[in-house]
């Protein structure tokens, strides 16, 4: 039985003309969201070369954008196309996170599918699917099984995003030596050059736009080539040969995404990406516990200790027992163990040929750590860093996690510290090459390891990684990864993150998933010129703002043990949540978001800012109505500042008050600053 909504969506597709001998006439395919907020349509053109447009309340955001693929041992596929109608569904259910951002998803889409057919004598045909939310629009390409094109050897595609309205553009270049890891450019739209996904975009009107993609399964990632003006163009990452993506037909591609909003909030609180992706393949991952954990890692980044075997080497068993100890006292589930395994020494960067992922240094005794570890009720979390060589690492990577799951440890941080274009996998001829870091083969490389970790019951943190499109509702052990420049850039002997930083990776990087950045650094002063640039209490709220399963408290643990009042914090707030909410924000200004522990009724509160003070508002209708919560807050002092030439970073103010849901609270939020607050639940008010 046909539902109103579905008839709706038929009757709004007009008929295509199919006959080949009018195949060049103008056909239209046009479907609408749910709420009818967005609006897709599909058209082809006097030549038969089509495109689609996309409109929010009417409203262009997409402007006419061209389809199809330059194949590389084929004529292309953009034109003599003719467009046939095909299936429409509405769908609307609720699926549920293992762990997630909010425990509860709704995916409520309308979809429209059409067909695109050649008119010559080849006859080749493809499909594109287009699913419509209120708030985003998801399109893919979908290659049947047919005679004319078994085998396809995609070159580039001819998809464009061609953007309506003039506005700015927060980007990272495609392309660039060092992968994804960039501070972001804020330009005008019609600047951009060429820029990794995501991108997000704010028209001169105040809409709000991101574009990524989804399920990235066998393909190459994309990047986007502005062509001219706001037109921009679909770029695959380089393959073996002229070829970016080699595969049998039938296969679809990844999904091109839109998030589409009225408010820099609504890009975060869209589940697009998510919902793009097939449900979970695993089954039960209870064995999987997000969680807080400490660490053998921001040691070595202040140069105190080595990677490295000799006499400054950080893993070894005495300063991995400490650590252990420590995280049993203060209730962190985890202790990262970095340079544990033989390998370290020599030439590593970009190369990966020595390392083991069974055999520990000498001064390591790994049987002895992680027995300690389980008897302190503590996980290991594993290491294997891999220089880039994804070839040598699937050579070894099977008895690696067998090792893990012996010896308990159920999470492991995968590395690919290389140079982009300098990753090493297996050819086609089964040798060793080099190859993009998000190339196919890459994208390929990845899966791979995550399904061999979960038949180990391991979790996958990728560092230096292909870019998060949502496989972790498929494959819920992909919990984290890097994919931007991180907390280890506030280390070194260069410029660090600015303030800015962390607001921007909200509503850029971290649309696209949860990102291990490493918070929670009380240690100011490091090799950096400005150090840390950021307050005591920032680095407290971006346990909330910067969401990941698995949260490290990144500093070394006696400056932890020094400060136990801001460090209380850190012990209290969880990592996996219940529900998620943005209050306010703006792109690489400010935010505030609030979650609800998922494991308890408490909430809890982070706000930050950029270089800038501000006087934020927070409204508390997201408590219980009638309860009373203990408001338990960590603000800047008066003398805050992220630059000590105008404050101290370390002001820091801790109080607590009594509120409700009927209450709102003035965030102060200093230069560079941020505001972390618990609410504790405390039971019923009376109604007496």
């Amino acid at each position: 039985m046909k539902t109103p909504m579905l008839l709706r969506c038929m009757a709004l597709i007009a008929l295509a003309i199919s006959s080949p001998a009018l195949a060049q006439t103008p056909a239209v395919a046009r479907v609408e969201s749910p709420g009818h907020v967005l609006a897709v349509e599909v058209t082809t053109d006097n030549d038969g070369r089509p495109s689609y447009a996309v409109t929010r309340m009417g409203r262009p955001v997409i402007a006419p954008s061209r389809l199809g693929f330059i194949l590389t041992d084929a004529p292309k596929l953009d034109r003599h196309l003719a467009l046939t109608p095909g299936a429409t569904r509405s769908v609307d259910e609720t699926w549920e996170q293992p762990w997630g951002e909010r425990r509860f998803v709704r995916n409520h889409f309308n979809e429209m599918r059409v067909t695109l057919t050649e008119t010559s004598e080849l006859m080749r045909r493809f499909d594109m699917v287009f699913r419509l939310y209120d708030d985003g629009v998801g399109f893919r390409y979908e290659f049947p099984d047919q005679a004319a094109l078994r085998t396809v050897r995609i070159g580039q595609e001819l998809t464009e995003f061609n953007i309506a309205e003039p506005g700015t553009a927060w980007w990272i270049p495609g392309f660039e030596w060092n992968r994804a890891e960039y501070l972001y450019n804020r330009t005008p739209i019609d600047a951009v050059g060429v820029s990794q996904t995501p991108i997000t975009l704010r028209t001169d009107s105040g809409l709000h736009v991101s574009i990524h993609e989804a399920a990235l399964v066998d393909y190459a990632g994309m990047n986007l080539q502005r062509v001219e003006g706001r037109r921009f163009r679909a770029a695959l990452t380089p393959g073996f040969t002229n070829a970016a993506v080699e595969r049998e037909a039938p296969f679809p591609t990844p999904w091109r995404t839109l998030e589409i909003t009225d408010t820099a909030g609504g890009l975060v609180m869209s589940n697009l990406i998510l919902n793009l992706n097939e449900p979970n393949a695993i089954g039960d991952v209870s064995w999987f516990k997000p969680m807080k954990y400490v660490g053998i890692w921001w040691e070595m980044h202040l140069d105190r200790s080595t990677w490295s075997s000799g006499p400054h080497h950080g893993a070894t068993t005495e300063n991995a027992l400490r650590h252990i100890d420590f995280a049993a006292t203060n209730g962190f589930g985890g202790v990262l163990i970095e340079g544990w395994n033989t390998g370290w020494d020599g030439d590593w960067f970009g190369n990966g040929a020595d390392y083991s992922f069974t055999e520990p240094y000498p001064d390591f005794d790994l049987e002895r750590v992680a027995a300690y570890a389980r008897a302190k009720g503590v996980q290991i979390i594993g290491h294997h860093e891999t220089g880039g060589n994804a070839f040598h690492y699937e050579q070894q990577m099977e008895a690696g996690f067998a090792l893990d799951q012996r010896l308990g440890i159920h999470a492991v941080k995968t590395g690919y510290v290389a140079d982009a274009g300098g990753a090493r996998v297996a050819g086609p001829d089964g040798q060793p090459t080099l190859a993009w870091h998000e190339s196919q083969a890459m994208a390929r490389h990845h899966l791979t390891v995550v399904q061999a970790a979960a038949a180990h019951q391991v979790a996958i943190n990728a560092h230096e990684p292909i870019k998060d499109t949502g496989l972790r509702r498929t494959w819920p052990n992909w919990v984290s990864r890097e994919g931007a420049r991180g907390m280890e850039y506030n280390a070194w002997g260069q410029p660090g993150n600015p303030p800015e930083h962390e607001v921007n990776l909200v509503f850029t990087r971290l649309l696209a998933g949860p990102m291990d950045f490493t918070p929670g650094i009380f240690g100011m002063v490091t090799r950096a010129p400005d150090g840390v640039a950021t307050t005591w209490a920032k680095q407290l709220a971006l346990y909330v703002t910067l969401y990941s399963p698995i949260q490290m408290a990144a500093d070394l643990l006696e400056n932890y043990e020094a400060n136990p009042g801001p460090f209380r914090f850190i012990r209290d707030v969880p990592t996996d949540w219940d529900d998620t909410r943005v209050l306010n924000g703006e792109i690489g200004d400010y935010v505030t978001i609030v979650r609800k522990d998922r494991h308890s009724d408490d909430w809890y509160l982070g706000a930050i800012t950029d270089e800038s003070g501000r006087n934020l508002t927070a409204p508390l209708g997201f408590l219980d109505p009638g309860r009373r919560y203990r408001a338990e807050i960590y603000r800047d002092g008066p003398a805050a500042n992220w630059n000590p030439r105008d404050g101290r970073r370390e002001d820091i103010v801790i109080e607590s008050r009594e509120v409700t849901s009927a209450d709102t609270l003035d965030l102060r939020l200093a230069p560079g600053g941020g505001q972390a607050i618990r609410f504790v639940a405390l039971g019923r008010r009376s109604t007496r």
